[in-house]
């Protein structure tokens, strides 16, 4: 296909006619994503009878612009409630839900909107006209390079860690021991699943989750009366002024949009990586080139930011794969993989040949739908902070009861909702004993993925470590990982040398 002016054009006015499908699937995955539990893939599968009902075309422009919208959505409980309803949105909460209780929820919710709409526009962008490089990407990534890209990760966790380094590090093996519950991905045999069928493929994510985030800080927000903290008081009504301004503002970081979504696009377009590892590895990459890693965690924007874009460019990568070899690169493009196969639509080069308006027009669809969120932006960052004033006497029990809902949700086990109860113990018992519940959700997360690749990996060499760094880019990546962790202690050494120069020579001779 040609990128002429035309040809572009043309894509874009014909994604922009399908406007009055693309209105109703948006505020639609709006509501999924702010509600833990109903994720794109969850609301897509109940909608199924109606995508199947329509043609393709229309179908899949309804399915894309759900898809976005839901991973705008999923922010909203992340940063007023500290409720992540997927593992994309949990790297929100380190710094989302500490601007919250500042004060800043209005400051919080404009990042995170004009983050999700501009990353996954310019993923968006960036794919349209990089679609063929991109779908090479997966032949070039193999289990190897995943072990390492998932330890970026999993080095989050050492930074997490900097304040207490023995419970941060207690935290996250312990996050570890609770991922690799379930069958061992070689023999199926049974780990730690306690004669729980409903463990035999691990713990559930969501309700761990819901568990870890929603119902432990609402045991917490019951010590207190009311969600913010004394003296950062936010107001309940925001003026239409304020709530522009803080939009406004938010595009002066325009450059960490740019390069965290291109991020973000890189690692969705991965088969199996997903939003939760895209929006870690982004995390712990914007600390670690951060003049001002310190503020991470207590409410810094770019903590907010990085997350955000990254699990919007996701969006676009997961799409990358199913398009171009017919590999889905997540569970909402499994569900998508589903309906065009029911439609009898081919995957892989023959997509490109006989229907190429539709392969490059569902990259379009998925800029319009960016933009047309774009007027969306503007009453939700103004009404949605509202949250923070409620009493928690009001909101803490409100929180338990929905969030238990969206735990049985995903899989309609009545088990699920006595996990996410487990989870929030084990979250309060953690927050008032000074152990963060990130790194206990990182090891959640990412063990089972990494213990997966490597497995993988030293099963097809034959059980020789050394495959390990038997690639030219596995081996790129390594020296990238040990730089990531061995400069920031480095520079920190560097300026407190620095500054004990500085003050000597303020000091004068006599000093």
């Amino acid at each position: 296909m040609e990128y002429d002016l035309a040809t572009v054009s043309g894509l874009f006015g014909h994604a922009f006619s399908m406007w009055w499908i693309m209105i109703p699937a948006i505020m639609v995955g709006l509501v999924a994503g702010a509600v833990p539990g109903f994720a794109a893939h969850n609301t897509i599968i109940i909608l199924l009878p109606l995508t199947l009902a329509l043609n393709v075309e229309l179908a899949l422009t309804f399915m894309v612009s759900l898809y976005c919208a839901s991973h705008l959505g999923c922010g909203i409980p992340a940063i007023l409630v500290n409720i992540p309803g997927t593992g994309g949105a949990a790297a929100t909460t380190l710094d989302g839900y500490p601007m919250t209780k500042n004060g800043q929820a209005v400051k919080a919710l404009a990042l995170c909107f004009v983050a999700s709409v501009l990353g996954g526009l310019i993923s968006s962008i960036v794919t349209l006209f990089a679609l063929p490089m991109l779908s090479k990407v997966g032949y070039y990534i193999h289990s190897v390079e995943m072990v390492v890209v998932m330890l970026f990760g999993l080095a989050l966790i050492a930074s997490i860690a900097a304040q207490d380094m023995l419970k941060g590090l207690i935290a996250g093996a312990f996050g570890l021991m609770l991922g690799a519950m379930g069958a061992d991905h070689i023999y199926a045999t049974p780990r730690g699943t306690f004669g729980f069928l409903a463990l035999f493929d691990g713990v559930p994510l969501v309700p761990a989750l819901i568990g870890l985030f929603a119902i432990s800080e609402a045991l917490v927000m019951l010590e207190e009366t009311t969600l913010v903290k004394q003296g950062s008081q936010s107001r309940g009504r925001v003026t239409w002024r304020e709530s522009a301004k803080e939009i406004f503002h938010a595009f002066t970081y325009w450059w960490q949009i740019v390069w965290t979504s291109i991020l973000g696009l890189i690692i969705g377009a991965l088969p199996g990586a997903g939003a939760s590892i895209a929006s870690f590895v982004a995390y712990q990459q914007s600390l670690f080139f951060s003049k001002t890693p310190e503020k991470f965690g207590t409410g810094h924007p770019q903590g907010v930011i990085a997350p955000e874009s990254a699990n919007n460019g996701v969006t676009t990568g997961t799409l990358v794969p199913l398009l171009a070899i017919g590999v889905p690169g997540g569970s909402t493009a499994a569900v998508m993989m589903i309906v065009l196969q029911f439609h009898g639509v081919p995957f892989g080069p023959r997509l490109f040949v006989e229907q190429p308006q539709l392969a490059y027009g569902v990259i379009a669809v998925m800029a319009v739908s960016y933009i047309m969120m774009i007027p969306f932006m503007f009453p939700m960052v103004r009404y949605m902070s509202r949250i923070t004033v409620i009493s928690t006497v009001y909101l803490a029990p409100f929180i338990v009861a929905f969030t238990l809902v969206g735990a049985f949700v995903p899989r309609g086990f009545i088990f699920d909702m006595g996990v996410a109860v487990a989870f929030g113990v084990i979250g309060y018992i953690a927050r008032k004993t000074g152990y963060h519940v990130a790194a206990i959700l990182i090891g959640v997360i990412l063990g089972p993925l990494i213990e997966r690749s490597f497995l993988l990996a030293m099963r097809i060499s034959g059980n020789d470590p050394m495959v390990m760094f038997s690639s030219t880019i596995g081996n790129v990546l390594w020296v990238m990982l040990i730089l990531t962790l061995a400069l920031p202690p480095l520079m920190q050494r560097r300026r407190a040398w620095l500054e004990r120069q500085t003050s000597k020579s303020h000091a004068g001779p006599d000093a």
